[in-house]
């Protein structure tokens, strides 16, 4: 009998794969499932895959290494999808397929099956990482050949079959959580013209007219671009998210609704729950305003879209990723400190940032002329920085004198102020 590895979460694609695998390959379901924070309850996922048909039941404690490793890059190379979405799904996936990969190896399976449609990115994701780690690993997903149409036919399936279904017909959002965010799609956020109903949707978060009327202050340490501590109290990594989300979730801190590009093309609706990630980003964000000089800061800008794209994409196991994050991890040596932020009614506001490394000097941006800085200086650096500017609009004139920009004209003394050197 053959064994399969399904990525199990307990959804409803997951239970309806189960069986389907067993009536269509004759074989053994082993349910894995990758702990990285999301809210449930063990025992009882444990049982609904076993009473769905599953030989066994696989749990991979993975927070530690889901919150140091993946989510910690994200924070350091500062890396939102198309400007909002912080990649609470996309920075999960890869860890996820390398479990996946590793427990098939070690259980003998022939095939990994996943529950991802034809549609989504997820597939490419866990596909990508599964031929990281298991090159020749056969990879079955029955959204790209079952018959089965709707997320009504797999509840459909299910009751035929005396299955319970594992959520309520009227809460069918595919959701998918974990310690970092919540995603939601499906359902009335298919019609970009519908307002989310924020109500009957929101797991980690309360809507900001709801939240407290009394603004709350917190402060996120940082040690080398990762945070450490929180409101003066140091923790580990995986404390530090959960108890920023609670903080952030009550203060309505994090709620993203966007239309998004899918790695296959077409474009998708979510809505996205990530209070404590939306606080921690914005504070290292703003540390670096203050530690980073210039040219890094810019360049360090433009390698975090790209790494964003790269986690979005599924190519976390590429040799660039890899190097990105080298890049990356040379720019944060002196992104420490400490950030205080105000967070009121879903908004968050700069309440002040100190580090040791700070490259800001009060008697250079002061309006008091300092020793470092003479006001005169400024005529020189203009001229020169300047100078561009003044070449094209001589050429111009030139042009609306004369009808035509002559080379000998544009190239003249005359026409830029500069007299030749003399010599041979």
């Amino acid at each position: 009998m053959k064994k399969i590895v399904l990525a199990y979460s307990g959804g409803l694609d997951t239970t309806v794969i189960v069986p389907w695998l067993k009536e269509n390959y004759d074989c053994e379901v082993i349910a894995a499932c990758g702990d990285v924070g999301q809210e449930t309850d063990w025992d009882k996922l444990e049982a609904r895959a076993l009473a769905s048909g599953a030989s066994k039941f696989i749990k991979l404690d993975q927070k530690d290494e889901f919150v140091s490793k993946y989510l910690m890059s994200l924070v350091k190379a500062g890396s939102p999808y198309e400007k909002k979405y912080l990649l609470g799904t996309s920075a999960a996936r890869p860890l996820l397929a390398k479990g996946l990969a590793e427990v098939a190896l070690a259980e003998g399976a022939q095939a990994i099956a996943h529950g991802c449609t034809g549609k989504g990115n997820d597939q490419v994701r866990f596909e990508l990482g599964i031929k990281a780690f298991a090159p020749d690993m056969e990879v079955i997903a029955p959204w790209r050949i079952w018959e089965i149409q709707s997320r009504e036919e797999e509840i459909a399936y299910l009751e035929k079959r005396g299955i319970p279904v594992p959520m309520k017909k009227s809460d069918s959002y595919s959701r998918d959580d974990n310690l970092w965010h919540i995603s939601h799609e499906g359902l009335d956020l298919e019609d970009p013209a519908n307002e989310p109903h924020y109500d009957g949707m929101l797991k980690m978060c309360t809507t900001p007219e709801k939240a407290p009327d009394k603004a709350e202050y917190v402060s996120i340490e940082f040690e080398k671009g990762e945070p450490i501590a929180v409101n003066g109290e140091r923790l580990d990594p995986v404390l530090i998210v959960k108890k920023l989300n609670v903080i952030g979730g009550r203060n309505g801190i994090g709620i993203v609704d966007m239309v998004e590009n899918r790695v296959i093309g077409m474009k998708s609706r979510g809505v996205y729950e990530t209070p404590g990630g939306t606080i921690i980003m914005e504070a290292h964000d703003k540390l670096e305003q203050l530690c980073l000089d210039k040219k890094t800061l810019s360049f360090k800008m433009t390698v975090a879209q790209r790494f964003a794209e790269i986690l979005y994409e599924g190519e976390w196991f590429s040799p660039l990723c890899t190097a990105l994050q080298a890049f990356v991890d040379s720019t944060q040596e002196m992104v420490c400190g400490t950030v205080r932020l105000k967070l009121y009614k879903g908004s968050m506001m700069s309440a002040g940032t100190t580090s040791p490394y700070s490259l800001y000097d009060a008697s250079l941006a002061s309006f008091t002329t300092g020793p470092l800085f003479s006001h005169k200086d400024s005529t020189g650096f203009i001229n020169l920085f300047g100078l561009p500017t003044k070449v094209r609009a001589k050429l111009n004139a030139n042009i609306a004198v004369h009808g035509t920009a002559k080379a000998t004209d544009a190239a003249s003394p005359g026409s830029t102020g500069f007299t030749p050197p003399s010599g041979d």
